[in-house]
């Protein structure tokens, strides 16, 4: 949205007017040097832009194979999120089996993903959900679902991953254990934030952001060949899952996007080609 929009430009190597930051398709062909897949092979990718096309160019460190488990909807919804959610959770707040974690905005693509990868690591997942008719599934994915309002009460947690943005840092602070840590990676309800530094200081707490977007190609690799370990064999199994909301063929972006705006959606929007 916020590249449409024009505030938030691709970033070096990317195409600027073509978004899409994860795909999902078949192999059509190789370039020199390229020996991780084949051509015909599925593959799902993170890309700094140009997914939202039906032929995208890319190299091979930034595709993983699309588990057996999952269809073309799936696949198209699933790279980005689960690779954002387990960076987020894991590399940088460093979540441990019984910890309490603690997610802002539960029904979207990336709090769906982290919701069940913290139900998997053993950790006991809250996220907060603004819209009533949504929280039952996402309980169902393995959270303790709230309204946002007064989520202090829910507290304290060791972890909280915000995906919300500004107006939660103070109660964030308020909730969070001491030796917590929060993890900024969405600032859609606003970016400029408050922080109390004694409450910081008294808690040991550690705040800290990330995004994957502008990350240089071989970071995102090693994010992406952790979820290859640790992630896609999930899906096979049964364990992880990718809720897709709504699809649309692209000739239907528009009405896309305009769906997206609207939220009160559970999981992912994914563009079809014809």
């Amino acid at each position: 949205m916020l590249q449409r929009k024009g505030a938030y430009p691709a970033p070096p190597g990317s195409p600027p007017d073509i978004p899409g930051l994860e795909l999902a398709g078949e192999v059509t062909g190789r370039g020199q040097g390229a020996e991780r897949f084949e051509v015909g092979d599925r593959v799902m990718a993170v890309t700094g832009g140009g997914g939202q096309a039906e032929l995208a160019v890319l190299h091979e460190r930034a595709a993983m194979p699309v588990p057996e488990a999952l269809d073309w909807k799936q696949a198209g919804g699933a790279a980005e999120v689960f690779v954002t959610a387990h960076d987020a959770i894991f590399s940088q707040a460093r979540l441990r089996p019984g910890e309490r974690l603690l997610i802002h905005g539960g029904a979207g693509g990336v709090g769906t993903a982290a919701t069940q990868l913290g139900r998997a690591a053993g950790a006991r997942v809250t996220a907060t959900v603004r819209n009533e008719g949504l929280r039952e599934e996402v309980q169902a994915l393995g959270a303790t679902a709230i309204d946002p309002e007064g989520f202090t009460d829910h507290g304290p947690f060791d972890v909280v991953l915000e995906l919300v943005g500004a107006p939660n840092m103070g109660d964030n602070l308020k909730s969070l254990a001491p030796g917590g840590r929060i993890v900024v990676i969405g600032v859609g309800a606003g970016f400029k934030a408050e922080v109390n530094l004694l409450t910081l200081m008294g808690k040991r707490a550690t705040l800290g952001g990330s995004t994957l977007r502008a990350r240089p190609l071989e970071e995102k690799a090693a994010a992406m060949r952790r979820v290859e370990k640790e992630v896609l064999p999930l899906f096979d199994s049964g364990a992880l899952t990718v809720p897709v909301a709504q699809t649309f063929p692209f000739e239907d972006v528009e009405a896309a996007y305009a769906s997206f705006t609207e939220g009160g959606k559970l999981g992912k929007i994914v563009l079809l080609p014809g």
